[in-house]
């Protein structure tokens, strides 16, 4: 019989009918399978829903919630609509083009039931090409604690990497399509939340964090985001006018970086 973990595991969904299945397949594989899973369908117009409606079915009852939301908002307020849907102490985010390790729920869980202190917890990722298992020997190494700063310079969790207490004191900025998921990280860990990463790779991304097609390839976009991020820190007193500047220039330097890479990469792939 499989042992269950008071986690409530949220995927948010758009026209993803090639990968949601392995999404919830590699939740459903787990060793420790989470109490509920929670699809959070944003307004597709293809086959989404009804995959999502033949997958809640296709499981044991009840387990799958889902919900269709009539209006596209974007990922950040589909996670708030499943974080408020949760049941259970514990959220977990996965996207629903990547996919978990086996092990990630029983690692992570234990983790965060023997550090009731630790509200965000986040562990490293793999990327994977297209047809590979999410499958790989692991073992959980130390914990990192993550301080301010270092969460400010940049983020240091892919958001399917990130489990949290469901009662944390921020959400996702409602309707923001970009870096929300480094926003709330920011947020959390300035308001004084412990922040650790496991020093163990636990999800596998069939993208690359940027430059390739997806919303990971919208390059510009992200900047622009993670921009306004900052503004929004310094608006909120989280930063100081003399921070929000430094971060600024910061955030505009590593940009240019990356427009580099992205041009490099293209032409070596010519």
């Amino acid at each position: 019989m499989t042992t269950l973990v008071p986690v409530s595991v949220v995927i948010p969904c758009y026209r993803c009918t090639e990968t949601l299945a392995r999404a919830v397949e590699s939740v459903a594989r787990q060793t420790r399978r989470p109490e509920e899973l929670i699809l959070i369908d944003d307004a597709s117009a293809d086959a989404t829903p009804a995959m999502i409606q033949a997958l809640a079915a296709q499981y044991s009852r009840g387990w799958i919630k889902y919900e269709l939301l009539q209006k596209n908002l974007g990922a950040a307020s589909a996670r708030n609509r499943g974080w408020e849907m949760a049941t259970q102490p514990l959220i977990a985010f996965l996207d629903a083009d990547d996919a978990w390790h086996p092990r990630k729920l029983e690692i992570q869980t234990d983790f965060m039931l023997a550090h009731p202190g630790v509200v965000l917890c986040g562990h490293g990722h793999r990327i994977l090409e297209m047809g590979s298992a999410a499958d790989w020997p692991v073992s959980a190494g130390p914990a990192q604690p993550i301080r301010k700063w270092p969460m400010f310079f940049s983020n240091r969790f892919v958001t399917p990497s990130v489990m949290l207490r469901r009662n944390a004191g921020d959400r996702f900025e409602s309707g923001q399509r970009h870096m929300e998921d480094h926003m709330l990280w920011m947020k959390l860990v300035a308001d004084g939340a412990p922040a650790v990463k496991l020093s163990v790779d636990l999800v596998a991304l069939y993208k690359r964090p940027f430059g390739d097609d997806g919303l990971s390839g919208q390059t510009l976009q992200m900047e622009l985001g993670e921009l306004n991020n900052y503004r929004r820190l310094y608006r909120s007193g989280r930063l100081s006018g003399l921070q929000f500047a430094g971060f600024y220039v910061f955030s505009c330097l590593k940009f240019a970086r990356r427009l580099l890479l992205i041009a490099v990469r293209r032409q070596r792939s010519r």
